[in-house]
């Protein structure tokens, strides 16, 4: 399925590098999607999950770029962040109905992991007040 992937154009440390950034980026998003919901209630958790998701597909262009120029010499500077993904395309990678790509399948699984964080993530224990009788 993968066989013509563009992960198998790299070197092997290239595949490594590529491996690590995929893995910071997406430990970055899942640490920051665990903080931003705390406290908060489903709706808004799943709507953070949702925005979240989003932003990373939209924006996470950019970093691999950035890391591609460090793999190949003579790669312009450029902006490669296209417009926001539609609804339909996050459903697409979500479903894994979007392109048979490494890249957006990771995506789906990264996106289901938000969603799991935000909807499964309780609610904080309330913090009891400090008793004032001492």
């Amino acid at each position: 399925m993968y066989a013509e992937d563009s992960f198998y154009t790299l070197s092997g440390a290239g595949r490594i590098g590529l491996v690590l950034l995929s893995v910071c980026l997406s430990a970055a998003l899942l640490w920051l999607t665990w903080h931003l919901t705390t406290g908060r209630k489903i709706l808004v958790r799943l709507g953070l999950g949702v925005l979240l998701f989003a932003g990373f597909v939209w924006l996470s262009p950019q970093a691999y770029y950035a890391y591609y120029l460090l793999l190949f010499d003579g790669l312009p500077l450029q902006n490669v962040i296209k417009p926001p993904p539609s609804p339909a395309q996050l459903i697409g990678l979500l479903t894994f109905n979007g392109p048979q790509t490494l890249s957006a399948h990771s995506l789906g699984l990264l996106g289901w992991a938000l969603f799991a964080i935000s909807v499964l993530r309780p609610m904080a224990a309330a913090v009891p007040a400090p008793d004032d009788r001492a």
